[in-house]
C-alpha cells in the first residue's frame, strides 16, 4: 500500500476537490501528503524583468503570489483530518518536470494528481500536465478527476467555496501560531505588526463576510426545509454573534504583549489556541453536520442563491470586491510570515 502521496496543486476549483480526494484517500491508507505548487517563473517574463529592475520589493511580492497561500490551505484540510503532510513550492514554467523532481526528491510512492484536460482520460492526455507527467515519471500515478467529466452543480460550487473559506481562515490561524511559537521558543517577540495584521483578518473575514453570508442563506434556507437542525443552527449563529468578545479578549491580549507585559506572549498563545480550537470545533460542525443536513433538505433552487451569495455575489452586502481584498490579504500575510522555500 501506498505510504508517500505528492499532490501537485494549484488554486482552482478542481485543487481543491482534489485536496479533499487526496486527504480521504491518505486517512483511509495511513499515508503521509507532500502537498506542490509550481508557481512560474515571473522573473524569466518581461514585466516581471523590469520590475525586478525597478521595485525589488514589489517584484518580490509580486514572484511569491498566492503560492503560500494555497499550500498552507492544503495543509489546514489535512491536519482538520489529522493527516500528516508537508508542503513544497517550486518556480518553475514546466510543471512536470517540477511534480516528478519534487516526487523523487521527497520520497514519494505515489503522485496524486487532477487532470483539467478535454474529455474523457484520452483527452486529458493529450498534451496536458498530466501526460507529461506521465511520460516522465518512474512511479505510479493515479489521476483522481477529468475536470470536464465533472461539471460542478450549484450545491458542489457552494459547498466547495464554504470549505475554502474554511480553509483560509485555518491556514492563517496556524500561521499565527507558528509566529507565536516561535517566538515562546526563541525568547524572542513576535513581529507584532503582523500578529496585529493577522489578528485583524481573522476577526473581519469570518464576523463581516463569511458568518453573515452562513446566517443569512445556508442556515435560512435549512431552517425553512427542515426544524431537524434547528438546535444545531441555533448554537451555531450564538458562536457567530460571540466573536466579537472572543476577538476582544484576543486583542487585549496583544496589547499586553506590546505595552511588555511580563509573560504576554505565552498569554496570548493559549488565548489563540483556545480560540483556534474553539474555530475548529465550529467548522467541523458546520461541514459534518450543516452541510449534509442541506445536502439532503435543500432544493436546487436553494443551492443556487446560496452558490451565487458564495460565489459570483448579487447581494451588494458581500461583493466580490470584499472576497478578494480579504484573499489578497491572506496571500501577503502567509508570504510575510513565511520562511523561503
Amino acid at each position: 500500500m501506498y505510504k508517500h502521496l505528492l499532490v501537485p496543486i494549484d488554486g482552482t476549483p478542481l485543487s481543491s476537490a482534489t485536496v479533499d480526494q487526496a486527504v480521504s484517500y491518505a486517512r483511509a491508507i495511513g499515508a503521509q501528503l507532500t502537498f506542490l505548487h509550481a508557481r512560474p517563473d515571473y522573473a524569466a517574463t518581461g514585466a516581471g524583468a523590469l520590475l525586478h529592475a525597478a521595485e525589488p520589493m514589489a517584484f518580490a511580492e509580486a514572484a511569491a503570489g498566492n503560492a503560500r497561500a494555497l499550500v498552507a490551505k492544503a495543509q489546514a484540510a489535512a491536519r482538520a483530518e489529522g493527516v500528516d503532510c508537508t508542503c513544497l513550492i517550486r518556480t518553475s514554467d514546466r510543471p512536470h518536470e517540477a511534480i516528478v523532481d519534487a516526487a523523487r526528491e521527497a520520497g514519494c510512492d505515489l503522485i496524486f494528481m487532477a487532470s483539467h484536460g478535454r474529455r474523457g482520460l484520452k483527452g486529458a492526455l493529450m498534451g496536458s500536465v498530466t501526460a507529461k507527467v506521465l511520460q516522465r515519471a518512474t512511479l505510479p500515478v493515479l489521476v483522481s478527476a477529468v475536470e470536464s467529466n465533472f461539471p460542478a452543480t450549484d450545491e458542489q460550487r457552494a459547498v466547495a467555496t464554504i470549505r475554502d473559506e474554511h480553509r483560509s481562515l485555518a491556514s492563517v490561524l496556524n500561521a499565527l501560531l507558528q509566529l507565536l511559537e516561535e517566538a515562546q521558543q526563541t525568547g524572542r517577540s513576535p513581529d507584532l505588526a503582523l500578529a496585529g495584521a493577522m489578528l485583524f483578518y481573522i476577526e473581519r473575514f469570518p464576523q463581516r463576510l463569511h458568518h453573515p453570508k452562513e446566517d443569512e442563506y445556508l442556515f435560512r434556507k435549512l431552517r425553512e426545509r427542515t426544524n431537524e437542525c434547528d438546535a444545531l443552527i441555533a448554537g451555531l449563529e450564538r458562536q457567530h454573534a460571540e466573536g466579537d468578545t472572543l476577538f476582544g479578549n484576543l486583542r487585549q491580549r496583544l496589547q499586553a504583549l506590546e505595552n511588555g507585559a511580563p509573560g504576554a506572549v505565552s498569554a496570548l498563545m493559549e488565548a489563540v489556541k483556545g480560540f483556534v480550537q474553539a474555530q475548529w470545533r465550529h467548522m467541523s460542525a458546520e461541514e459534518q453536520l450543516v452541510l449534509p443536513a442541506a445536502s439532503r433538505y435543500l432544493q436546487p433552487e436553494d443551492w443556487t442563491e446560496i452558490a451565487t451569495a458564495f460565489g459570483a455575489n448579487g447581494d451588494p452586502r458581500f461583493g466580490a470586491d470584499a472576497d478578494e481584498s480579504f484573499a489578497q490579504l491572506a496571500n501577503r500575510l502567509h508570504n510575510l510570515a513565511a520562511k523561503e522555500p
